[in-house]
């Protein structure tokens, strides 16, 4: 990425926000969480709220720092980590069953990486659903200069009121999405209805493992942090996950921890203590470099008032997911594959 496309990503914090509106944002955004004495009920109820602050607020950090595909992967020794990104998004789409001219919806979109990715690899037309203004317009953007506008669609909405009428989608995915539902079953609930009869819904979810323990107050501490690091209401369990599946009417092909699959450790560009050339800029040298600019450009006015704390908030995210990694009490990567059954019968 070049420098000035760098410096124009880093001075966009704040998306669709005011720019003279950061630093509110920002409060506004904190108080939600239990730190600045937020609680959980408060944050499902405006779970749409946090969410568009939240990626209004890092998007551009986020393709700044970790490219267009916001996720994670499984990685083999050997793969570099975009090579581990392009694989697991491939692999979705093997698991879907995916063919030429398959109408497939990608639920969460974030700005679009997965989607062309998987538009190209499938020959399938993809549509998009994302309920941040910002996002939209930045995975258009990026659909036109990829060629891929024909075959990717973005459309603006929730995934808990999807503009779509019933069995509309082929097939559907969510990749690290669904975690920002105030009521996961509900969720599967408008996939379900969108999905057509017989087919497929796959995701890849972040989910609590079995090793964590409610009444320890690290693993507490750590909850609270992901939650608010990530803008999400609350962090359920792999069981949760499957519970509302079969809630919202799927039939459960099979489900799996990825990270279980992961030689490399999934939140090795996370951990300061390791130094990489391909992901210098999650190292805790590229880190400090970045956080230097954001505060120098925030200084002299060129980023709005509020962007250092926002790189802030996301520190506090890489550093809770690799703590959670280490602990094995967190996964981003809980991947499940669900049929919608022929009839209710």
């Amino acid at each position: 990425m070049s420098n000035s496309r760098a410096l124009s990503l880093v001075t966009n914090v704040g998306g669709r926000i005011q720019k003279r509106a950061v630093k509110l944002a920002v409060e506004q955004y904190e108080k939600y969480h239990d730190l600045y004495g937020g609680d959980e009920e408060t944050r499902k109820a405006n779970a749409t709220d946090l969410a568009n602050k939240y990626y209004d607020l890092v998007t551009s950090f986020y393709e700044y720092g970790w490219g267009e595909s916001f996720h994670f992967g499984n990685r083999y020794k050997g793969e570099t980590f975009r090579e581990s990104i392009k694989r697991y998004e491939h692999f979705l789409a093997l698991q879907l069953g995916l063919k030429r001219r398959m109408k497939v919806l990608d639920v969460g979109c974030g700005i679009g990486g997965p989607l062309r990715e998987i538009a190209r690899f499938s020959l399938t037309y993809v549509t998009g659903l994302n309920n941040n203004e910002y996002q939209i317009s930045r995975a258009k953007e990026l659909n036109r200069l990829a060629g891929l506008s024909e075959s990717c669609k973005l459309v603006k909405g929730s995934f808990m009121d999807m503009p779509f009428l019933d069995n509309t989608f082929d097939a559907a995915y969510a990749i690290e999405a669904t975690c920002h539902a105030a009521d996961l079953a509900a969720c599967f609930k408008e996939i379900y209805r969108v999905l057509k009869p017989g087919h497929c819904f796959a995701a890849y979810g972040w989910c609590l493992t079995d090793h964590f323990d409610p009444r320890n107050e690290k693993h507490r501490k750590l909850k609270a942090d992901f939650e608010l690091g990530s803008g999400v209401p609350d962090i359920g369990t792999t069981s949760h996950s499957l519970e509302a599946l079969k809630l919202a009417g799927f039939e459960v092909v099979w489900g799996r921890d990825r990270a279980l699959d992961s030689p490399v450790p999934w939140y090795l560009p996370l951990d300061t203590s390791q130094f990489s050339i391909s992901n210098f800029r999650s190292t805790a040298i590229g880190r400090w470099i970045t956080r230097s600019m954001v505060s120098l450009l925030e200084y002299v006015g060129l980023a709005p008032a509020g962007s250092a704390r926002v790189h802030s908030v996301l520190e506090l995210e890489a550093d809770t997911h690799a703590e959670g990694g280490r602990e094995e009490i967190f996964t981003p990567m809980y991947f499940f594959l669900a049929r919608k059954p022929l009839s209710k019968s």
